[in-house]
C-alpha cells in the first residue's frame, strides 16, 4: 500500500457512537478521565451477563434516534435495527465533523466501506409467526413446518429482512449522503475495523474515489448474541468498573457491549484543497488468517503475519512506534495469544514499546470495537498522550507487554499499531501516524 506514486490516505473525520459516549467530544471526555462506560442495562429488559451489566449505549433510544442523530434519515428508521442505526448515525455525525455535506463530493467520487457482525433478530419479533404456525389441537404447542414455509410468514413484521442484513449500514448510508462510488459490507467479526480501512484505502490509492465513509457497527447486548457469547466466550463477573482487565495476569473474561464508528478517509491532495483538517495518515495495513489443518485457530501467527505485514508495507520498525492498539478483552487466554503475537512482532523492544487497550474502558461490541479503539488513539495523540489500560495491575506471567497503565502517558511520538483479532483466527492491522 504505500507505494510511492500512490496518493495518500489521510483520516478527516470521526463519528462516534460508543458506551463512553455520542460524538468525539464525549467519548474524549470521558477516556481522558478514565471513567469506564459498563454499567447495568437499562433499555433491554434482559441480557444474559453476569449482573446484566454491558457497555450499553444508553442515551441512544428510540426517542434520541428519530429527534436527533437520525432525524434527516427518520422515514427509513423502520427498516433499521439498533446495529444499523448505531452505523448511520455514526457515519452522518462523522462527515459532519469532517466539513462535508451531502452532495459536497461528486457522488461517483464518495464511497462506503462498512464492517458489522451477522445481525440476530431478537426472539419477540418471531414470536408471533411461531405461534400461529404452531398447532395446539391437542393442547400441546407443536410447530407445524409447513404452516410456516407455506408462502405466507403471518405475524412478522413489515419488511423483517432488510431490518437485519450486514450489508444495509452500507445501502442506507450511500443512499443518505449520495455515495454512489465504490461500496461493500465486510463480516469478520473483530477484524472488520482494519479490513474496511485498507479496503477503503486502496479505493482512494487506485483514484476510485476521493472520499470513502469507512466504519463499523456492533452489538453484543443482544438477547440470542448474549446467549453465543456464554457458549463460545468467557464472560467476566464483579463490579462494572473492574470487571474488564485486558493482559493483566488476573484477568477473568470479557464484557459485552455495542458501539459503531465512522472515519472517514480521504486523499490527502482532496483534503488539503477544501482546506480540511487532517487527523492522521494511514500508512499501511495487513490482514492474515490462520487455522490448523483441523480447524484450530492460530491467533498468535494471525496477529504476527497482520501486524509485520502493515508494518512493512508501511516502511517502519518496532522500534519507530509510540504505542500499540491492542484487541485485548480481558479474556484469558486470548490477551495471552495476543500477547504472544506481539511480541513476535516487536521483538527486542516488546518490552518498551507501549501498549493500550481500550476494551478496558467499553467492554467487546464485536465488528464494532477496531475503529472506535483507532479513534482513541487518534483523539489522544491530539493531545499528545496514549491512553492508559483500565484495572491493570500485575504483567502476564508468560506473555507480558509495557501496558500503559496508572496515568496516561505522554509522548510525541504519533505513530501507532492497530491490531484486532477473532477467535477465528483472522487478524487485522492498521498503522497510522498522526
Amino acid at each position: 500500500m504505500s507505494n510511492s506514486s500512490a496518493r495518500d490516505v489521510v483520516i478527516t473525520g470521526i463519528g462516534l457512537v460508543s458506551p463512553l459516549g455520542i460524538g468525539r467530544d464525549a467519548f474524549w471526555s470521558n477516556l481522558s478521565e478514565g471513567r469506564n462506560g459498563l454499567k447495568k442495562i437499562e433499555l433491554a429488559s434482559f441480557v444474559g451477563t453476569p449482573g446484566c451489566i454491558g457497555g450499553e449505549i444508553s442515551d441512544f433510544n428510540d426517542e434520541t434516534a428519530k429527534k436527533q442523530h437520525l432525524k434527516t434519515v427518520r422515514k427509513n428508521l423502520k427498516v433499521m435495527c439498533r446495529e444499523i442505526q448505531l452505523g448511520v448515525a455514526s457515519a452522518l455525525q462523522a462527515m459532519e465533523d469532517a466539513g462535508l455535506q451531502a452532495g459536497s463530493v461528486a457522488p461517483d467520487r464518495i464511497g462506503v466501506d462498512f464492517g458489522a457482525n451477522l445481525m440476530s433478530t431478537p426472539p419477540d419479533a418471531l414470536l408471533d409467526a411461531v405461534v400461529k404456525a404452531s398447532d395446539c389441537s391437542s393442547g400441546k404447542p407443536v410447530f407445524v413446518y409447513d404452516k410456516w414455509g407455506g408462502g405466507r410468514f403471518d405475524g412478522m413484521e413489515p419488511l423483517w429482512l432488510l431490518r437485519y442484513l450486514p450489508n444495509m449500514p452500507g445501502c442506507h448510508i450511500g443512499i443518505a449522503l449520495d455515495a454512489r462510488g465504490p461500496n461493500n459490507s465486510i463480516t469478520h467479526d473483530e477484524a472488520s475495523g482494519g479490513l474496511v480501512i485498507a479496503e477503503a484505502a486502496n479505493s482512494i490509492r487506485r483514484n476510485r474515489a476521493d472520499v470513502m465513509i469507512t466504519g463499523v457497527t456492533g452489538t453484543r447486548i443482544h438477547t440470542v448474541k448474549a446467549c453465543h457469547s456464554y457458549h463460545w466466550d468467557v464472560l467476566a463477573d464483579g463490579p462494572a468498573e473492574t470487571r474488564v482487565r485486558p493482559f493483566d495476569n488476573n484477568r477473568s473474561g470479557e464484557a459485552l457491549s455495542e458501539a459503531a464508528c465512522t472515519l472517514i478517509l480521504e486523499a490527502r491532495e482532496h483534503a488539503e484543497a477544501r482546506g480540511a483538517k487532517i487527523l492522521g495518515t494511514l500508512l499501511g495495513c495487513g490482514a492474515s488468517t490462520v487455522v490448523s489443518r483441523d480447524g484450530h485457530p492460530d491467533e498468535a501467527t494471525a496477529i504476527y503475519q497482520a501486524a509485520s505485514a502493515a508494518m512493512a508495507r508501511s516502511g517502519v520498525s518496532a522500534e519507530d512506534l509510540g504505542h500499540v492498539n491492542a484487541c485485548a478483552s480481558g479474556h484469558p487466554r486470548r490477551d495471552r495469544y495476543e500477547a504472544e503475537g506481539l511480541r513476535r512482532v516487536l521483538g527486542s523492544h516488546a518490552d518498551s514499546v507501549p501498549v493500550t487497550a481500550i476494551k478496558s474502558y467499553t467492554g467487546s461490541a464485536g465488528s464494532g470495537s477496531a475503529l472506535c479503539e483507532v479513534a482513541a488513539s487518534l483523539l489522544a495523540l491530539q493531545h499528545g498522550i496514549v491512553p492508559k489500560t483500565l484495572n491493570f495491575s500485575t504483567p502476564d506471567s508468560e506473555s507480558p507487554l509495557n501496558v500503559i497503565h496508572g496515568e496516561h502517558l505522554t509522548t510525541s511520538n504519533g505513530l501507532f499499531l492497530k491490531t484486532s483479532v477473532t477467535r477465528m483466527g483472522q487478524a487485522s492491522a492498521v498503522v497510522v501516524k498522526v
